[in-house]
């Protein structure tokens, strides 16, 4: 089948985020200015580069992640592994501004090291963050999307040892969890291992 996504697609659901998969989720903590805490996950979130380290998470809409992370500066990206998958999804219910989704999804706070909003206790990596840029990409048309796109350069990893392997994090340890489309997730229970090609001349 092929379809144009402005014209529908005849489906029973929208296979965009299902082919668009699996995707990463960046369970994210934020803190007010007025010392409220946020926590919520977002599969729409990845790296863009290492020099420096930086990470992006989009949200559709300008959720309290967005105005949270805009007032303070920065935010904190945890590792959802599979032994939390239920509370990072309880997480993101649509709390009103103000109620912690820690205490509602039943996690602990831990104190970052270089930055104020805290991690996720119970998590088994962190990234500590300052706000680069907020942004709101635009469509083929030049309006702005409803996508509020929040860069932040990591200054700070946290790793839970238990997770490394003769030095190396370890994604199966960890039970990686990713997004993948309708309601559906997965987890990393395996992993193979290809060199990149290098180019010989003649």
């Amino acid at each position: 089948m092929f379809y144009e996504p402005s014209r529908g697609h005849g489906l029973p659901h929208d296979p965009f985020k299902a082919i668009v998969a699996p995707r990463p989720i960046g369970w994210i903590s934020t803190q007010g200015r007025n010392g409220d805490l946020n926590l919520a996950p977002y599969s729409f979130y990845n790296a863009l580069t290492t020099d420096p380290h930086l990470v992006w998470f989009s949200s559709e809409g300008e959720k309290d992640s967005v105005v949270f992370a805009r007032e303070t500066g920065e935010f904190v990206v945890n590792l959802v592994g599979r032994g939390l998958a239920e509370r990072m999804n309880a997480s993101s219910v649509d709390a009103p501004l103000g109620v912690s989704e820690f205490d509602y999804a039943g996690l602990s706070t831990a104190p970052s090291r270089l930055v104020r909003p805290p991690r996720v206790a119970e998590a088994q990596a962190a990234l500590e963050c300052k706000l680069t840029e907020i942004f709101r990409p635009k469509t083929i048309t030049g309006e702005f999307s409803v996508a509020h796109v929040v860069v932040g350069q990591v200054i700070g990893v946290f790793i839970d040892d238990a997770v490394l392997t003769d030095g190396l994090f370890d994604v199966v340890k960890a039970g990686t969890v990713a997004r993948l489309g309708y309601m559906e997730y997965t987890a990393v229970t395996e992993t193979f291992a290809m060199r990149r090609p290098r180019w010989k001349a003649d």
